[in-house]
Order: structure tokens, then C-alpha cells, then sequence
């Protein structure tokens, strides 16, 4: 079996988004990539969580590609690739379409930066997409979703904001590993709500002041960073 360990944390991944309820039936999947092989370790397409196994993960080539397993791979499995191109310091990706972060994806609207939880994790707003075209649709679907949000980080650092809105779609976040992308789309799900909840009390909130935006941010991202504990040393 190729790249055991990577399967490991693709399942684990998976199994988090259904544990924090991202993810209802088989909506939604996650991915790693082994930059070393260039292969990368998805979901299989539509088998439901409390079946899914070590030997069901389907791994790939960059060119989507069946190198291992005997089941069709995530339908999306042409965005995580494209993804993984245009985003080359990633190891893993998520999607989900969970409700939250579905809802401003489904209004096209950015996830402004009302407070220091969304502050601490991302590094600005959450950005949408453009609206996809007919012909973008109809043609390699999930290969130009896979293009629309690395356009929408033009001018964007998008280690610093590790997620996006798919526009009328849903949400996919990403990180060093799959662990991290799935963190990072339970934590969007959860700023997703607060935002929606603080514009409700008020709808005249606005975007959090830059200062206190960048030390929260920086405390945990930046170079100086101090929030937690020292790594230690190998």
C-alpha cells in the first residue's frame, strides 16, 4: 500500500469534518500531497464516512491519474489539483459545505474580519469567487473552480488566509497537512457564524481595526510569535 502514513491522515482528516459536523452524508472530502512523490491521497467519490476505510483513500498522479485503489476519486479531485499547482507550500486540502460558511458563499459575499477569533487565523477576509461562467461550467467544471480561487488570491497571500468561498458552491480551506485543513475549515465555519451573528445585532459592524488585527495574527503566524509553547528542538 502506497504512502500508509498519508492515508492515515487523509482518513483522519476526513473523519474531523464529519466529528464537527462540516459535513452531512457524503457532502464534502479532504486530500494530501506528497510533494516528494507527487502523488496526492483523496477521498473516493460518494462512499458514506462510517464505511470509509484506509484502502478506499484513491491516490493519484497531478494529472488525476488513478496510481492506487480501485474506487473513482472525490469528483472534486480536479480543484484539489489545481490547488495544489497554484499553491505550491500546501500539504493538504478540505472541502466542505458546511452551513455557515455555505451561506456567504451562497450571498457572494466575503467573510469580513469583525473580531480577533477570525483575527488569529486569517490574515484579512475570507474572499469568494467570481461567479463561474456558462462556458466555465461547462467545460472542466471542477478543473476552473480549481482556477477561480487561485484568481481570487491574486495580490493575496493565501498561507496567511488559508481558505476561500467557492461562490453559490461552498468553502475549501487548506494547510501544511491535512490535519491543518481541517482545522482551518472548522474554525472558518465557526468565524462564518459569528460574522453572520454580529451583523445581525448590528448590521453597521465593521472590519476589525488593522493594529489589533495584526497582533493578534502576527502573535501566533508571525516571526516573533509567542502565543503557546516553544517547539522543541530536534
Amino acid at each position: 500500500m502506497l504512502l500508509p502514513d498519508l492515508r492515515k491522515a487523509v482518513l483522519e482528516a476526513n473523519l474531523e469534518l464529519v466529528r464537527k459536523g462540516l459535513v452531512l452524508y457524503t457532502f464534502g472530502n479532504a486530500s494530501a500531497i506528497s510533494r516528494k512523490k507527487s502523488l496526492v491521497v483523496i477521498k473516493p467519490s460518494g462512499v458514506p464516512y462510517d464505511k470509509l476505510k484506509l484502502a478506499d483513500l484513491v491516490i493519484t498522479d497531478l494529472n488525476g491519474k488513478i496510481v492506487e485503489g480501485k474506487l473513482r476519486p472525490s469528483s472534486d479531485l480536479p480543484t484539489h489539483l489545481i490547488l495544489y499547482k497554484s499553491f505550491s507550500s500546501i500539504g493538504g486540502i478540505s472541502h466542505t459545505h458546511s452551513e455557515y460558511a455555505t451561506a456567504w458563499a451562497q450571498a457572494r459575499r466575503p467573510i469580513p474580519c469583525l473580531g480577533t477569533t477570525h483575527a488569529d487565523y486569517f490574515h484579512g477576509p475570507v474572499p469568494v469567487t467570481q461567479e463561474m461562467t456558462d462556458a466555465e461550467i461547462a467545460s472542466k467544471y471542477e478543473e476552473n473552480t480549481g482556477h477561480a480561487i487561485a484568481r481570487a488570491f491574486a495580490g493575496l497571500d493565501y498561507s496567511a488566509i488559508p481558505a476561500a468561498l467557492v461562490a453559490n458552491h461552498g468553502a475549501f480551506a487548506w494547510g501544511d497537512d491535512p490535519a491543518t485543513a481541517a482545522h482551518h475549515a472548522v474554525i472558518l465555519e465557526s468565524v462564518a457564524r459569528m460574522a453572520f451573528i454580529t451583523l445581525g445585532i448590528n448590521q453597521q459592524a465593521t472590519a476589525i481595526g488593522r493594529f489589533l488585527h495584526d497582533q493578534h495574527y502576527l502573535r501566533k503566524h508571525g516571526k516573533a510569535a509567542y502565543y503557546g509553547q516553544p517547539k522543541e528542538k530536534k
